[in-house]
């Protein structure tokens, strides 16, 4: 049966919910990040999600899971991606697979993003309402580890990456969380990332340029994992970065998380001792993977991240409030 467009549904509506770092303009809502979500449940058969291809130059890599079922890689090489299952209730969880690292992904016109325009239902489908999540608020700051670059493999394009390997994707679900992951490949605290990303210093608090990220509410715990990509790196440099946060989100706990080769690991313990900040807690992660959970003897493996992130919830539980909560 061919399918019969109903009910259009924005970006905007209720019914969607949109996690991680997303961008809001007329019509359409922008990611460049790997690991955001896209989440919905509808009652019926078929659907399309829209997308806005135009300018793209490199196709964004999602994965879709409906229901139970494995998640499926989807390349956005064209604006709609129909769905279909068996007539019934169904849940849907699209995550960003990856944005190339390599294509500009922060000046509009992007090469590589994903632009979400919403929904079509088929005349029979019935877009139901979704709860939020209920679990704490969580934000990531990093970069191509936690982007998830060469996590599958070496491929140094999307094939190799992936987002939901990640170990702030994996932390984010451990605790049931609202997740932003925000990790751009080459990024430093100083040092700009590829495809046209600014430093980390110059990046906090935008999407992209000029669209600044705004919160309904501030997260409870705020991860950095900046440095490793800084050929140098001064206590001012690094204090002036965690300031920045901090000026953003008042009573958030900042966990400064060293490189996990130690990298300017005693400069980074310097700056956040010169803060002064109860709040700012040092976790030196030096040693918690080696070249063997490596895919390029730099970026870990899919078994590489997850010995992160059991490292990392371990750590969140000693020095946060997300210890309480289990």
């Amino acid at each position: 049966m061919p399918f019969e467009p109903g009910e259009v549904v924005a970006p905007s509506d209720p019914r969607i919910v949109l996690e991680g770092q997303w961008g809001h303009q007329p019509g359409v809502a922008i990611t460049v990040n790997s690991g955001s979500r896209i989440s919905f449940s509808f009652a019926g058969e078929r659907l399309q999600l829209l997308f806005d291809t135009d300018g793209l130059t490199v196709a964004p890599h999602l994965w879709i899971t409906v229901d139970d079922g494995e998640p499926e890689l989807y390349l956005i090489e064209s604006p709609v991606i129909e769905l279909s299952a068996p007539d019934g209730r169904h849940q849907v969880s699209v995550v960003v697979k990856d944005v190339n690292e390599h294509a500009n992904r922060w000046e509009p016109p992007f090469e590589c993003a994903v632009v979400f325009a919403g929904l079509v239902l088929d005349a029979r489908t019935v877009l139901r309402l979704s709860g939020l999540a209920g679990g704490p608020r969580l934000e990531f700051y990093g970069d191509s580890i936690t982007q998830g670059v060469r996590s599958l493999s070496e491929h140094p394009e999307s094939e190799g990456a992936d987002g939901a390997s990640s170990y702030a994707y994996l932390t984010a679900r451990a605790f049931g969380a609202t997740s932003y992951q925000v990790g751009f490949g080459s990024q430093g605290i100083s040092k700009p990332g590829n495809g046209s990303v600014p430093s980390g210093l110059e990046s906090f608090g935008w999407n992209f340029a000029g669209s600044p990220a705004e919160r309904v509410a501030p997260p409870e715990v705020v991860v950095v994992n900046l440095g490793v990509n800084d050929p140098t790196l001064e206590v001012a440099e690094y204090a002036g970065y965690l300031r920045r946060v901090r000026a953003a989100y008042g009573d958030t706990t900042i966990v400064a998380l060293t490189p996990f080769n130690g990298k300017h690991a005693e400069t980074i313990e310097t700056a956040v001792k010169s803060l002064d900040d109860p709040r700012v807690v040092y976790v030196d992660s030096t040693g918690w993977i080696s070249e063997e959970d490596c895919t390029d003897q730099v970026h870990p493996t899919v078994a590489g991240h997850r010995k992160i992130a059991d490292h990392l919830i371990a750590a969140l539980k000693e020095h946060t409030s997300l210890g309480e909560r289990r």
